[in-house]
């Protein structure tokens, strides 16, 4: 039989640096164009006041960005406030006898928040717009930067959970044991350390530590149950939908209706973006909004571990 004549070490070093700089520039624009291309597409807001008065506001607005706002026009202020309590709408220009006030929920991104009052001043007509905030972040992170800061390195040490248990664990029902486990563990002590140690959380704690260890069984059940069906190919299909795609395309540091569409809305279909979007639900907006979210990690989670179940792949 012929041999097979391995590469020299130098060759297979600079076949490696290539592909690996390959990657990397594949990488970096994958996670730098999103957040280059930030703008409002569709981003909805309400106009509340006489009829009138928001009927010149919502035209200037189309006028000024077209296609950057979706304006659903309300009677009043407390109708506005309940619209952005609900997540509905993320800021309210309220109609008032002393002119336009602007109500802002940070809680739902302090990104559009800031956005909006800076787009909200031409309208004041010389005078600065008031701005009332309805559904605040947390004190400790105004900007909003820890909440995205602090809730990746989750999505990330998921992945790496369901890596290790298809790797390491053999036994379906073991893994099943573990991955449970890891929920609950990942749950409690993520939702602790973000609110407790970090105040980077409003909110029930209970509430907020079950989002998160949904989110941790979506992520960590389906890269294992990947795993389990596909083998380590199926792992780097899990690296692929939640670390490649998943992060840059999850808006967590900003909001979906500021990506480039129709990634914005296919970005909140994969655990990252569903996870962010149901933490901010059960931390600022006492759970409204949850049921889209919520309904997408639990499908994740059960086909991850269906997935655990059937499978029989060698990792």
């Amino acid at each position: 039989m012929p041999e097979h004549k391995t590469p020299p070490p130098v060759a297979l070093a600079l076949v490696l640096a290539t592909v690996v700089v390959a990657i990397q520039a594949l990488l970096v624009p994958l996670f730098a164009w999103p957040s280059a291309n930030l703008k409002p597409r569709d981003l909805p807001i309400v106009v509340a006041g006489p009829a009138p008065a928001t009927s010149a506001i919502a035209q200037r607005l189309a006028a000024a960005e077209p296609g950057a706002f979706d304006v659903t026009v309300l009677p009043d202020g407390a109708a506005a406030d309940a619209a952005l309590r609900d997540r509905q709408a993320y800021a309210a220009f309220v109609v008032g006898a002393d002119g336009v006030n602007l109500h802002t929920a940070p809680g739902a991104s302090p990104v559009v928040a800031n956005l909006l009052t800076a787009a909200a001043q031409p309208m004041g007509e010389g005078r600065p717009v008031p701005v009332t905030v309805v559904v605040p972040a947390s004190p400790d992170d105004p900007l909003g930067a820890g909440f995205s800061s602090g809730f990746l390195p989750l999505g990330l040490t998921s992945l790496v959970a369901g890596i290790l248990f298809a790797l390491l664990v053999k036994a379906r029902w073991a893994r099943l044991a573990g991955l449970g486990a890891y929920a609950v563990l990942a749950g409690l002590v993520g939702g602790a350390v973000l609110q407790f140690w970090l105040g980077l959380l409003n909110g029930a704690y209970l509430a907020n530590a079950a989002a998160l260890g949904l989110f941790a069984l979506a992520v960590s059940s389906a890269v294992t149950g990947l795993g389990a069906v596909l083998g380590r190919p199926g792992l780097g299909l899990g690296v692929l939908l939640v670390f490649v795609f998943g992060i840059p395309l999850s808006a967590v540091a900003a909001a979906p209706e500021l990506l480039p569409q129709p990634w914005g809305a296919i970005g909140q279909w994969l655990p990252i973006g569903a996870g962010a979007s149901l933490l901010r639900s059960t931390a600022f907006f006492d759970g409204a909004g949850v049921t889209g979210p919520l309904w997408i990690l639990v499908g994740w989670a059960v086909a991850g571990l269906a997935l655990v179940t059937v499978g029989r792949a060698k990792v």
